[in-house]
């Protein structure tokens, strides 16, 4: 179990960067598709100011991923790395150009500058979505050995089934792009652009459910052992249930619910990444299983311990942002009334659970969690470790959010 635990930190901190980093990109895809004119700058304008304020928060989960992944699994980090050098250097090349655009288009002396900005970040945008789901392809896919370089440095990345997947990275990020940008529009009142991204976040989702759904003909004739992977067991019930919520996520969209439709997008696009990784549990690598590939005990536990404890500092940063950047006050002070009543929120959460009482309930559970997982060896010792650490996470992250959020008003 603790060797398996890292990995599903990765998951999670994958399927975050999929959610919102991929808005992020997609919202570049439709800044190259916005048309000219003043509808046309109108459209790229609201992609850049809804973005603008997260698209940096958001790759902190890329980091998080690589960092995690390369201290728990070594090996099949380095056999990864090596191999899909190529697609990887793509996309850390296209993040780079994004994030120069952002500071760059502040400072553009004209309109002519402005486009030229623009359209290395849409092409960036385009470009790096492509190059990370032709990866993840390359490894779900069997194309990575264990070894360093031991695959071809390009059809390794560049064969059906990492084509397949990359496409759908492109799909899925203009999908949830559209979506997200339509709530975005709704909060602010921009009927024009509401109706703009409803019809986009339509066609992008029709365009990715059904790509999604070709796709299995493909995975079947390139990598049959895959392909029953994701039709059997429990990954079937999660491709399933994908498909009903990305259902769900369209008649929202259809019924002008861009809310709640924000959440069930993302919902559609995480249970796809959840199914292609339970379609290969145990295996990382052809002939490399997740316990062949784990650091050793000490050094996973030094893992789990800092993720949860960061977590601790992260998760209320991030959702004071999100819920500033949602709200459409970031850097506002809001009405008096909203003030009011985010006070009340966060003097009945601190009623609740006290920051005295929360601090001190957080370390015992701190100390608890490291003692089972560090001294005791059977295996229910390690498992209460984990319960240990992830309720001192949820106690630690009860007790800052409602002050942080308090001080903010």
């Amino acid at each position: 179990m603790l060797n398996a635990l890292p990995l599903v930190f990765v998951l999670i901190g994958l399927v975050l960067y999929t959610v919102l980093a991929g808005a992020d990109f997609g919202a570049g895809m439709w800044q190259l598709l916005s048309g000219s004119g003043e509808r046309g700058e109108r459209i790229r304008d609201h992609c850049h100011h809804s973005m603008g304020p997260v698209w940096e928060a958001n790759h902190v989960w890329l980091i998080f991923v690589l960092t995690v992944t390369w201290t728990a699994y070594p090996v099949f980090f380095g056999s990864v790395a090596s191999t899909l050098a190529v697609a990887l250097f793509i996309a850390a090349l296209g993040i780079i150009l994004r994030g120069a655009s952002y500071a760059l288009r502040s400072g553009a002396a004209g309109t002519r500058e402005l486009r030229t900005i623009d359209g290395m970040f849409a092409v960036a945008s385009l470009v790096t979505p492509f190059a990370l789901g032709a990866a993840a392809g390359g490894i779900a896919a069997e194309r990575v050995p264990v070894g360093n370089a031991a695959g071809n440095l390009i059809t390794s990345w560049l064969n059906p089934t990492s084509i397949l997947i990359g496409l759908l990275a492109v799909a899925f990020s203009a999908y949830l792009a559209a979506v997200y940008l339509a709530a975005d529009a709704a909060t602010r009142g921009e009927t024009d652009l509401v109706e703009a991204f409803r019809v986009r976040a339509l066609g992008a989702g029709a365009a990715a459910g059904g790509l999604a759904l070709a796709g299995l003909i493909v995975v079947h004739a390139d990598d049959h052992p895959l392909y029953a992977g994701l039709v059997h067991g429990a990954a079937l019930a999660v491709l399933i249930l994908s498909v009903v919520v990305g259902t769900a996520t369209m008649g929202l969209n259809t019924a002008r619910r861009f809310e709640l439709a924000r959440y069930t997008a993302a919902l559609a696009v995480a249970l796809v990444v959840a199914d292609w990784a339970i379609a290969r549990w145990p295996t990382l690598l052809p002939g490399l299983t997740i316990d062949q590939a784990a650091a050793p005990h000490d050094t996973m536990v030094a893992v789990v311990v800092a993720v949860l404890a960061g977590a601790v500092l992260l998760f209320p940063a991030l959702a004071l942002l999100f819920t500033l950047t949602l709200r459409g006050h970031l850097g506002e002070h809001g009405e008096p009334g909203e003030a009011v009543a985010t006070q009340d929120q966060a003097g009945v959460a601190q009623l609740l659970l006290g920051p005295t009482l929360g601090a001190r309930l957080a370390v015992a559970l701190l100390i608890a969690g490291v003692g089972f997982l560090t001294i005791a060896e059977t295996a229910w010792a390690h498992a209460i470790g984990v319960v240990s650490l992830l309720a001192f996470i949820l106690v630690a992250f009860a007790a800052l959010v409602p002050q942080a959020l308090a001080e903010d008003v």
